[in-house]
């Protein structure tokens, strides 16, 4: 019996634009199913935009079905205003994801662009580039928001399907706990 494709959602949360990507992992194989963005009037009540984000992302889980939430979290900035905001579009956007009975995985910036391109501070176009070789795409597109999302979804792909047992892994606790999950590896000296 073929096992069906994991999809993973990948979300970068914004309050003006939100960026979304989905991919399908099949073995080692990734597919990449869209990839958008939900751009949101900056004039029209935050609230109501907030309502938008809520319903895109249900809207995205009930037609693409998937398996897997990754969100991207927020980066603290000078602006608490801001952060607030986006805290508020991340929270709404999570809602979503445990309201369909999704686990949520938050990954920071710089935990994308070092699973991506290797370097935690690469820029958007370095990530892009990685992401067309990846997925093989080649149409950037108009706001990178929707790339980064991308790049939230592959994250959250390789940190979960890491070659050496348990490490990498979303639930791993570092060296410890490897260690402990893999004591038959440790050569202890004669």
């Amino acid at each position: 019996m073929k096992k069906s494709p994991q999809i993973i959602l990948g979300i970068d949360p914004g309050t003006i634009v939100m960026g979304y990507g989905l991919i399908a992992v099949n073995g080692q194989s990734l597919q990449l199913l869209h990839m958008d963005v939900l751009k949101l009037n900056a004039k029209k009540d935050q609230h109501i935009r907030l309502e938008q984000i809520h319903r895109r992302v249900a809207e995205l889980i009930q037609q693409y079905k998937p398996t897997s939430f990754a969100i991207e979290a927020p980066f603290f900035g000078k602006n608490v205003q801001s952060m607030l905001k986006l805290g508020r579009a991340q929270g709404v956007a999570i809602a979503a994801a445990i309201q369909a009975g999704l686990e949520v995985c938050e990954y920071s910036p710089k935990k994308v662009k070092q699973s991506i391109t290797g370097n935690g501070n690469a820029d958007k176009d370095q990530v892009w580039a990685m992401l067309q070789r990846i997925v093989t795409i080649e149409e950037k597109p108009e706001f990178l928001d929707a790339s980064d999302a991308l790049a939230v979804a592959i994250c959250h792909h390789y940190q979960t399907n890491s070659p050496i047992p348990g490490l990498g892994t979303a639930k791993s606790r570092g060296w410890e706990d490897f260690i402990k999950k893999n004591e038959h590896r440790i050569r202890k000296p004669v």
